[in-house]
């Protein structure tokens, strides 16, 4: 059902994450530590940006070509896909979507080169699910922006060039790109981690960090503008689970085969294939649903609650499918040696974030009922 320049894109990058990324990344995983040594190639292979236009640097590429893109980069891992996630949907999206032509010429090629890293800051330590609670704000002083706040739980924010912030001011929520270099801005490693350890995660602090007007990003006000950037983050997250669950159903598959008790494999046990079959029952209709939301969003027509319903179903296989996975290769399954407990890890914090179950649950109860239940 893929054409070949959606084969050829997932060939690429599983080929990219079979040779460069597993071999590192449980490693990766034990040392809290992000391959940043591996940036400069995904950039290369054009997957920063891929669905923006050719004029600035990037690939050009299709929903679905994404949307393969970030299932085959959370096959290894979800902090590979988390970085490749808010460089693009997080990042170059909002300054392509609401930013000037200056501002697309000035960033978008050396963002997509992976010369400038971007972060974005919306969440907020008391915020969480209500972005609409936000205390970070931007007061205007003649030509410049001081900004005051404080933001949490932001991926790639001690690797960031730039940062997309939004603030309250007079007019409303509005978006700014703030230079990580700017005297008062200051970035904290979160530490302690259990989940996402191969990613870096930020606490950011603006300290009367002022920016001229040209930082704002000029076309867009109002809860709409990082809502919108969340939508495209959120549909490569309804993809990248199902690679997760992938990794860890194929590894259960072959330690199955392999795993010999009383004198037969445990694969050849009735509640093993159960649970095998079980697995690709679900993989295969994550993998359904996907496609139809990526030709939905490729014709134009796709629905935020589509992609709440997409996001709530693929997160969900994919965490009790890794779950699983780590039961059937017993004590071995705690160890990062195997991948489903790394994904299980990882996949507490996919289904959190960029809005947890239950608040996509409620999207979609909202849609049936009619009913705001938030």
């Amino acid at each position: 059902m893929l054409s070949d320049e959606e084969r050829a894109v997932q060939d690429t990058v599983a080929r990219f994450v079979d040779e460069r990324v597993l071999p590192i990344i449980g490693d990766c995983f034990e040392q809290a530590r992000f391959p940043a040594e591996l940036v400069p190639e995904i950039a290369s292979l054009g997957l920063l940006g891929s669905s923006l236009p050719e004029e600035y640097g990037c690939a050009g590429l299709n929903g679905v070509s994404y949307g393969l893109i970030c299932q085959e980069l959370e096959r290894g891992d979800s902090g590979l896909r988390s970085f490749v996630s808010v460089q693009s949907s997080l990042c170059m999206y909002p300054i392509y979507a609401y930013g000037s032509e200056d501002q697309r010429k000035q960033y978008l090629p050396g963002m997509a080169r992976g010369e400038i890293i971007g972060c974005f800051g919306l969440t907020e330590p008391h915020g969480g699910s209500d972005p609409a609670n936000m205390k970070t704000h931007a007061k205007k002083d003649g030509g410049d922006w001081v900004i005051n706040g404080a933001k949490m739980w932001i991926t790639n924010g001690n690797l960031a060039h730039i940062a997309i912030v939004w603030a309250q001011t007079e007019e409303g929520i509005q978006g700014f790109i703030v230079p990580t270099n700017t005297p008062g801005f200051t970035a904290q490693v979160v530490h302690k981690k259990m989940s996402l350890r191969a990613s870096v995660t930020s606490a950011l602090f603006f300290d009367n960090v002022r920016i001229p007007d040209a930082q704002r990003l000029p076309n867009v006000k109002g809860l709409k503008g990082p809502l919108g950037c969340l939508t495209q983050a959120r549909y490569g997250i309804t993809w990248g689970p199902i690679g997760a669950a992938i990794a860890c159903y194929t590894e259960a598959l072959n330690y199955a085969k392999e795993r010999i008790l009383f004198n037969r494999p445990i694969a050849a046990t009735q509640a093993v294939q159960i649970k095998l079959a079980e697995m690709a029952r679900r993989i295969t209709q994550a993998q359904l649903l996907v496609l139809q939301l990526g030709r939905l969003k490729d014709a134009g027509k796709m629905q935020p609650a589509q992609v709440s319903m997409a996001k709530w179903n693929n997160c969900r296989i994919a965490l009790d499918i890794a779950r699983e996975a780590r039961d059937i290769l017993g004590g071995a399954g705690i160890t990062t040696e195997y991948c489903p407990i790394r994904h299980a890890l990882n996949l507490e914090s996919v289904i959190t974030y960029e809005g947890t179950e239950t608040v996509h649950q409620l999207v979609i109860g909202r849609e049936v009922t009619g009913i705001n239940a938030f």
